[in-house]
């Protein structure tokens, strides 16, 4: 692997580990804090945690390709 190609790996690996804790973290607020939700309507609600849970999928499925093409990951 060529140095670029190391750089983009690694940053793309760290870019979808940093998206699967931001996703978890959402996840953890919206469903065991609900204080944290405050004025928001279910709409807001339901919104937020599918994106959550798309950004969290997104990641995981990031972090599996990388792994079988190159790898890394954990």
């Amino acid at each position: 692997m060529n140095d670029v190609e190391r750089i983009s790996v690694d940053y793309l690996f760290h870019k979808a580990t940093a998206d699967k804790k931001k996703a978890e973290l959402s996840l953890e607020l919206l469903m065991n804090n609900p204080a944290g939700i405050g004025d928001h309507s279910t709409g807001d609600f339901h919104k937020n945690l599918e994106e959550a849970w798309d950004t969290l999928v997104g990641a995981l499925d990031s972090l599996d390709r990388l792994q079988e093409k190159y790898g890394i990951g954990d």
